[in-house]
């Protein structure tokens, strides 16, 4: 049980990493589509 864990733990970095490598390279515009997309979806919470 704790492999799968650590098998969880490793693809979310994964994901996270190739997430971030993929943000750094939108244009404001699409960072800010984006950005409005995952406040209206709850994903992003600024207050």
């Amino acid at each position: 049980m704790a492999h799968f864990g650590k098998s969880n733990d490793f693809r979310r970095d994964e994901l996270i990493r190739i997430i971030e490598h993929s943000v750094e390279k939108l244009t404001l515009q699409e960072l800010e589509a984006l950005y409005y997309d995952m406040t209206t979806k709850s994903y992003i919470n600024d207050h």
